[in-house]
């Protein structure tokens, strides 16, 4: 399968549940964090539309309290299904490339992802974004969305992908987000 390379006119930025719940029982939740909020910055700076998903969020917390400034206006929806896609409300606004990250890589991701490639958009994973409990889960999860057809990348490739050049309006805040 070709992939087209990421542009910030076609792309999206899709959240999925980084919430209070996982924040203890993730390892690298801290990191998670750290990345997506660097990942919903640019996305405004860029003009992405950022959709977030909170599975049952009156059991497990909502989105965690550091990502409120990064993802004011953002698309919230509250879920119960595992995949984002099939949350009520769910729309990428006419994009059809997604760039997820979030947690559980291994449920909820995983099957968002799955059901995002069902409808031929084109997705590349914020690896260093993504968490599982268990680490096996999260580079099994990996591994299968990139057979699946997902792109695996990293934040700050990514970035650099939508910006395409050095002499981007934004590049030069958006560099200061990476460093």
């Amino acid at each position: 399968m070709k992939v087209a390379r990421l542009e910030a006119t076609r792309a999206a930025l899709l959240v999925v549940d980084i919430q209070e719940a996982f924040r203890e029982v993730i390892g690298d939740a801290g990191k998670i964090v750290s990345r997506t909020q660097t990942l919903a910055h640019a996305a405004k700076l860029l003009g992405l539309p950022i959709i977030v998903s909170e599975q049952y969020p009156q059991g497990l917390g909502k989105t965690v309290t550091e990502l409120s400034d990064a993802l004011a206006g953002a698309l919230v929806l509250e879920k119960t299904t595992f995949s984002a896609v099939h949350a009520e409300g769910f729309t990428l606004a006419g994009r059809d490339q997604v760039i997820v990250c979030g947690i559980e890589t291994h449920i909820c991701v995983a099957q968002s992802v799955l059901d995002l490639l069902a409808t031929d958009a084109e997705v590349w994973l914020a690896c260093d974004a993504l968490g599982s409990r268990s680490a096996d889960d999260r580079a099994l999860a990996i591994q299968r969305l990139a057979l699946a057809g997902a792109v695996p990348s990293s934040t700050e490739s990514i970035l650099f992908e939508l910006l395409g050049d050095a002499k981007h309006p934004n590049f030069k805040e958006i560099q200061g987000l990476i460093k």
